[in-house]
């Protein structure tokens, strides 16, 4: 098919800046150059890309395949690269985590690779959605509470542990002072859902029993949102020692499933000491007696 390398980087920066004009921008071309680079990409494969109006541009299916393939392919082609010209020193292990990494383990998990792995550096990336930047190849590891796609080829995961829900509140409310609650009592009131922290839905209560909820697009408003008293919230345990905040109370519900977090990584590894972190995660969670072990 003739495809090059240049085209791969076109569609790369179309579908991560969303517009031709910041495409061309970040690749230093003119707009003309690149949509006549996308224009001979599709003709050589035969399918369309990209879907464009006067007015806005999206991928098509195969257009966003081909884009996280592309992101993938580049990123080996640069490993590559580097591995010539820095002599064969690997570049550091890329860690991505949507909002509370490994909860309390997080700091002494990390703490204790960089000693006694100091010449494997981690690198961490709090990204909206780290499964989709193992697909792209710009992630090695990830730590999730949602589970990827079942069918999803790229990626493999595997359980660490299991974490309590605990309900959000306010330190004025009735609940603030409790030692724990039950999510018939937080179905009265608004629950706030977080848009990137999407362990907790109004499915978390029975059907017919479902409170109101308001979504808001980040932790950092989701935690202003209850502590202002317009809403409770229901998050996992990791949370808690993620993001403290002065004007909330987390407070365990007693009745409500557990959330899994889990460890997840490109199906084709992309770092060589992937396995290595793997194992030294089982380990160091074992040592370190974590509150509920994965599958318990």
């Amino acid at each position: 098919m003739n495809v090059e390398l240049r085209h791969l980087r076109a569609l790369a920066a179309i579908g991560d800046e969303g517009t031709l004009t910041d495409a061309a921008r970040v690749l230093h071309l003119t707009q003309p150059a690149l949509s006549r680079t996308l224009a001979q990409l599709e003709q050589r494969l035969g399918v369309r890309l990209v879907e464009r109006t006067t007015r806005s541009l999206r991928l098509t299916a195969p257009g966003r395949r081909l884009w996280e393939n592309a992101h993938r392919i580049l990123r080996e082609v640069d490993d590559a690269l580097t591995d010539v010209t820095e002599a064969g020193t690997p570049r550091p292990l890329r860690l991505a985590f949507a909002w509370a990494a490994l909860g309390s383990h997080t700091v002494p998990l990390l703490r204790a690779w960089r000693e006694q792995h100091p010449e494997s550096p981690v690198h961490i990336r709090r990204a909206d959605d780290p499964a989709a930047l193992l697909r792209r190849g710009a992630a090695d590891l990830a730590f999730l509470r949602l589970s990827p796609e079942p069918d999803d080829p790229h990626v493999t995961h595997q359980p660490l542990i299991r974490e309590r829900r605990l309900a959000v509140v306010p330190v004025s409310h009735p609940l603030a002072g409790r030692t724990d609650v039950t999510l018939a009592e937080l179905g009265t009131e608004t629950v706030a859902l977080c848009a990137t922290a999407a362990t907790t839905t109004a499915e978390l209560w029975p059907a017919g029993r479902r409170p109101g909820t308001v979504t808001v697009p980040g932790v950092d408003e989701w935690l202003t949102t209850i502590a202002t008293g317009a809403a409770v919230g229901v998050t996992a345990e990791g949370t808690m020692h993620q993001h403290p905040h002065a004007g909330v109370r987390y407070v365990p519900v007693r009745d409500a499933e557990p959330v899994t977090v889990r460890l997840a990584w490109p199906a084709r590894g992309s770092h060589p000491a992937t396995d290595t972190f793997r194992r030294f995660t089982e380990r160091h969670l074992a040592a370190d007696g974590p509150l509920a072990p994965a599958g318990s």
